[in-house]
């Protein structure tokens, strides 16, 4: 069976980097908002209250409770509340830092966004400001009322001139 080569063919008239993008797998985004969402949880103060609240239970339990219960021992610096919270801080430490990657990039596409919606009005103004100057260099060429007043009484005058004498006619 022919394999058939479902990507856009390259045009003449088409600028490179305008043609067909790529999507972003939902899978990788999916994780990515995930992170996100875990970044965001671990900014909050109820993670902080929360992680307090268990670390407090954890050393009362293993400090107070007796012995037969007790599965960390407060003698040796509480190794596996040690061990739970450097694992936790190992999985946040990236998790964040791909939260930030991904709000870095969003930065930067709203930074070239905001340049190109700069760079358009720049020109928009220009336009305008051309097109301003266009129609002030054309009313200068328009007769004002007092020119065409003025044209009107010259050639009233004219044609007083030029009217016979007697002539009963005129106003």
């Amino acid at each position: 069976m022919p394999r058939i080569d479902r990507r856009a063919p390259a045009r003449i008239d088409t600028p490179k980097g305008l043609g067909p993008q790529r999507p972003i797998p939902a899978n990788r985004d999916r994780f990515g908002r995930f992170t996100e969402a875990i970044a965001r949880w671990m900014g909050t103060p109820w993670f902080i209250f929360g992680l307090t609240v268990f670390v407090v239970v954890w050393m009362l339990w293993n400090t107070v409770a007796p012995d037969g219960l007790r599965f960390d021992s407060a003698l040796i610096g509480f190794t596996a509340l040690t061990l739970i919270l450097s694992l936790q801080a190992s999985y946040a430490a990236p998790l964040i830092l791909l939260a930030q990657n991904r709000q870095d990039d969003r930065d930067r596409v709203a930074m070239e966004q905001d340049r190109q919606r700069a760079e358009r009005n720049l020109q928009d103004t220009e336009y305008l400001a051309r097109e301003i100057v266009a129609l002030r260099l054309g009313l200068e060429d328009l007769a004002t009322r007092d020119f065409v007043r003025q044209e009107l009484r010259a050639m009233l005058a004219e044609l007083d001139r030029e009217r016979p004498k007697g002539d009963a006619t005129g106003g």
